[in-house]
């Protein structure tokens, strides 16, 4: 069953406001993810929705004046609806507009170099980039393609506040919203030559942290530094870690993390900083789990327990990468056959002395 056969479903943004009012949970960027069942039920809903608000929407083009709608035609629900369409409606196309101006001058590509590419006039385009005209879904889909990046990300993330990492993910197509998930945008810095900052959660940062991760104005007050053996195409964050769950790493060590755009790649048994939303930062080996909605966390310390997190509690990912420490690991510099010797050498003692007061 072919889109073109349902004419209603040519205006995004209207399924857009539809969905952000909570009617449907299904989006046009997935269809293709539909059954021929599920597909012929969701048009059929949407048809009933449309000839619900058909009236309206008709109504809003005719009166310029939006509050004089709200009065004339809407009852007090009907208005609080609208007024969130209108919210979401402007979001939605300033959001596309600024994206898709940024990636083509990103390409170094010029108005009629895309337009080329995508078969449509010039001045189509230039409309779009200027918040003049709205496109319709084939548009979308296809200026989707082109640049590689989702619907739900060109219309719903602001891509010239994130940083060159995740933008180098998403054309390399990391985008995880292609994959039907919730994209993570991380907030980050840059140094004066564009190259990503390692920022420093310290002790006392991370109670911040815990709330500020996504705040691109709390994350730009964090220490910055580089490390020169560090790749640069990659994102790294340092976390300070406290604690003796994971010795012989020392408390109060200095963790670095490799961001993880996608946690399909969390490899069994390495090592994360995990942020979370009950427990904050915590720093653990682990346990995909991620196909059952769960991951499981094991300390290097024996003396305490694996546990289990839902993936709806993780906010970020960092695989382990190295510490920073100014102490050395416990018993680091003696061989594990001495250390035997000695703890055989306590019990021996430790019997005697029991021999000793029982006479035997």
């Amino acid at each position: 069953m072919a889109l073109a056969d349902y004419a209603d479903l040519t205006d995004f943004f209207i399924i857009s406001t539809i969905l952000s009012v909570e009617l449907l949970a299904l989006r046009a960027a997935y269809f293709a993810d539909l059954t021929e069942e599920e597909f012929r039920v969701f048009c059929i809903i949407l048809r009933e929705i449309f000839k619900k608000i058909h009236f309206f929407l008709v109504m809003l083009k005719i009166f310029c004046n939006f509050d004089v709608f709200l009065i004339k035609f809407c009852d007090e629900k009907l208005v609080i609806i609208l007024i969130r369409v209108k919210k979401n409606f402007k979001i939605f196309a300033m959001l596309f507009s600024t994206n898709i101006k940024f990636l083509r001058k990103r390409r170094l590509k010029t108005q009629d170099d895309v337009a080329t590419a995508l078969n449509m006039k010039r001045s189509t385009l230039s409309g779009y980039e200027n918040e003049v005209s709205e496109p319709g879904i084939d548009a979308l889909v296809a200026l989707s393609k082109y640049f590689n990046v989702a619907i739900d990300t060109l219309i719903k993330v602001d891509l010239t506040q994130i940083g060159e990492f995740q933008l180098s993910q998403l054309e390399r197509g990391y985008d995880v919203h292609l994959k039907g998930s919730n994209i993570r945008v991380l907030a980050t810095t840059v140094d004066s030559d564009n190259i990503e900052n390692i920022e420093l959660v310290s002790e006392r940062a991370k109670a911040g942290y815990t709330t500020g991760y996504a705040d691109p104005e709390y994350i730009r007050i964090l220490p910055t530094f580089q490390l020169p053996f560090l790749s640069k195409e990659r994102k790294y964050r340092t976390f300070q870690i406290s604690g003796d769950s994971m010795l012989p790493i020392p408390d109060k060590s200095y963790v670095t993390g490799e961001y993880v755009l996608d946690w399909h790649n969390i490899h069994d048994r390495q090592a994360y900083i995990i942020l979370t939303i009950d427990d904050g930062i915590v720093f653990k080996i682990v346990e995909n789990h991620i196909t059952e909605g769960f991951l499981r966390l094991h300390s290097l310390n024996p003396i305490y327990h694996p546990f289990d997190i839902s993936l709806n509690e993780v906010k970020e990912v960092w695989k382990f990468v190295h510490y920073i420490s100014s102490e050395m690991p416990e018993n680091m510099n003696r061989p594990r056959e001495q250390e035997l010797i000695d703890t055989i050498n306590d019990l021996k003692k430790q019997v005697q002395a029991i021999q000793m007061k029982l006479d035997l």
